[in-house]
């Protein structure tokens, strides 16, 4: 009795022993796989930050700015290879990025053309968002055409018909270009374009947005791309968004 128990326990010591090799042989195993992913991710990260379109075909780059990027010293993005650069302005009826006019006249005198954004606000009348943009955003004929925000956001509720939507950004496109002289540039998210057909029913340049891949969501070839929102340059904290021009003579 008491040797077949010691065999017993014998059996029972060595299958533990076994079960503990294949327990730890397969965290080691997971160890090793979580690590690989964390390179992956690593390297995904430190791509993103980095990739710009190729400037053999799109000769014409720069950077899309706001108050997240924190103070940004202009010659450093000129020194990146930023052409051109559109800074965040005014949003909706009163909004005014607290950053825009540091901006604007920091990227002027560092020789980077620039332009303003001001961000629709679905919620807001079209006369009051542009007295807001004619109220803050100087008249310059060195600047670049005004560009148009279009996207959802959360605050607003407000999802009106897409009749309503173009007759009143059509009043505050007529009035905001008024005060620049220039023709506005539109710069419709997916899902804005998507739901309200922005660019089939205002005859504007269009500026469309879809990280690493060309976009195709508009009514007609776009003229600005923003490729990589992920973009990070000394001379700006945070990301910024990197954009190109469509080169003269390719289908617009």
């Amino acid at each position: 009795m008491a040797t077949g128990a010691r065999k017993t326990g014998g059996k029972a010591t060595s299958r533990a022993r076994d079960w503990r090799g294949a327990i730890a042989g397969a965290l080691r195993r997971i160890g090793g796989a979580l690590v690989l992913l964390a390179l992956l991710v690593g390297l995904s990260l430190w791509w993103a930050a980095r990739w710009i379109p190729d400037r053999a075909i799109f000769p014409l780059q720069g950077v899309t700015i706001g108050a997240g990027n924190g103070t940004v010293h202009w010659g450093s993005i000129k020194a990146a290879g930023a052409d051109f650069a559109y800074v965040m302005a005014t949003s909706g009826r009163d909004g005014v990025d607290p950053m825009f006019a540091r901006n604007f006249s920091g990227a002027r005198e560092a020789g980077v053309q620039v332009g303003a954004v001001h961000r629709y606000d679905l919620c807001r009348l079209a006369t009051d968002q542009a007295a807001n943009f004619i109220r803050h955003v100087p008249r310059r004929a060195d600047a670049l055409p005004a560009a148009v925000w279009l996207d959802y956001d959360d605050r607003c509720p407000d999802r009106p018909t897409r009749a309503l939507l173009l007759s009143e950004l059509a009043t505050f496109l007529a009035q905001i270009e008024a005060h620049t002289g220039k023709r506005s540039v539109i710069a419709p998210g997916p899902a804005f374009e998507a739901d309200y057909r922005v660019t089939a029913g205002i005859a504007r340049t269009t500026w469309l947005r879809r990280d690493f891949f060309e976009p195709d969501y508009g009514a007609h070839p776009w003229a600005m791309w923003q490729a990589n929102d992920y973009v990070r340059l000394t001379g700006a904290g945070g990301t910024v968004g990197w954009n190109v021009l469509r080169p003269e003579g390719q289908e617009q």
